[in-house]
């Protein structure tokens, strides 16, 4: 079978396992951390890694650490995974808060932010001999405003490229992901190479099947997030889809990241205390089981559908 970049290297697809698909190992607020001293780097990496190996124990073989550009810092991500032992792939990309650099119109063209992506797939990132495998891009509420669509594009133009997926951040609440499918056909991509995330905060089973019917995957990828929908609506969601013919274009995850600044650490366990990387494992699948989801099914959105995912390589 083909490899697949992380960033320990080059990984057959066959061996990445039981894989959760849409994760983070470092959530952060681009330049605090690095002009104010708000981070203790020994304990986050040494809690990173306790984190991993936490999950590791439980049959979890490969975790898709979906952080954009804009927000990674690839020596901590090194570091964490070296002391964990997880397989590990990393996303180039930029979040849907679009910096300030790539807003320049004139320079800053979808075909300029094309070439960095590649590069990061092709070159590696930055000098950390390490390869992005997948492109992330994202639109939330606000819709594809021109800032988005210039990303979307870039990230249409370096898939095509290199061949490598894209995976998506959305607001399914505003159906968002059929409008990222429109840009990316535009660009032709085969939507097939596309998984639509965070799909999962809807139970709006005509849209989930509309993304599906145009052949994208969907993540249903933010388990222990109740406040977008509840867990009992989560997991009811895939059993019907798995019950209509569509468990072979689901992948889970969490969302969850090791080390996540825009909150006070002692609060994330108070306010959202599923929301860790041990949750799909302990619980949600569990759960899928008692809720009529074959071990077939289970079988495919945690291992099958994410090896089918990276499997699909080469540029158009």
């Amino acid at each position: 079978m083909p490899n697949v970049n992380t960033v320990s290297g080059p990984v057959d697809t066959a061996d990445l396992g039981f894989t959760l698909m849409h994760e983070h190992i470092m959530v952060q607020s681009p330049g605090v951390k690095e002009n104010f001293p708000v981070f203790d780097r020994e304990a986050q990496v040494e809690g990173a890694a306790a984190k991993l190996k936490d999950v590791m124990a439980r049959g979890v073989k490969t975790l898709v650490d979906l952080t954009p550009g804009d927000w990674r810092d690839m020596p901590f991500v090194k570091e964490v995974v070296a002391r964990s032992g997880m397989q590990v792939v990393v996303a180039t990309g930029i979040y849907w808060e679009v910096p300030h650099f790539f807003r320049t119109l004139s320079t800053r063209t979808p075909e300029y932010i094309a070439e960095l992506f590649v590069r990061d797939i092709t070159e590696g990132i930055m000098d950390s001999g390490v390869r992005a495998a997948v492109i992330k891009c994202a639109t939330d509420e606000t819709g594809v405003t021109p800032d988005v669509e210039r990303i979307l594009r870039a990230s249409a133009k370096a898939h095509r490229a290199t061949g490598v997926p894209i995976s998506t951040h959305t607001d399914a609440s505003r159906k968002v992901g059929l409008l990222q499918q429109d840009v990316f056909e535009s660009e032709g991509v085969d939507l097939s190479r596309v998984v639509i995330g965070h799909s999962g905060d809807s139970e709006d089973l005509d849209y989930l099947t509309t993304l599906m019917k145009r052949g994208s995957f969907i993540g249903m990828d933010r388990f222990g997030l109740d406040q977008f929908l509840p867990q009992a609506k989560r997991v009811s969601t895939i059993a019907k889809l798995c019950e209509m013919g569509y468990a072979a274009q689901m992948v889970l995850s969490h969302d969850a990241a090791c080390y996540f600044d825009w909150a006070p650490e002692e609060l994330i366990p108070a306010v959202v205390p599923n929301w860790h990387f041990n949750f799909i494992p302990d619980v949600v699948v569990p759960e899928l089981r008692q809720a009529g989801v074959s071990e077939e099914h289970i079988g495919m959105m945690t291992v099958d559908n994410p090896r089918r995912v990276f499997e699909r390589q080469g540029p158009y």
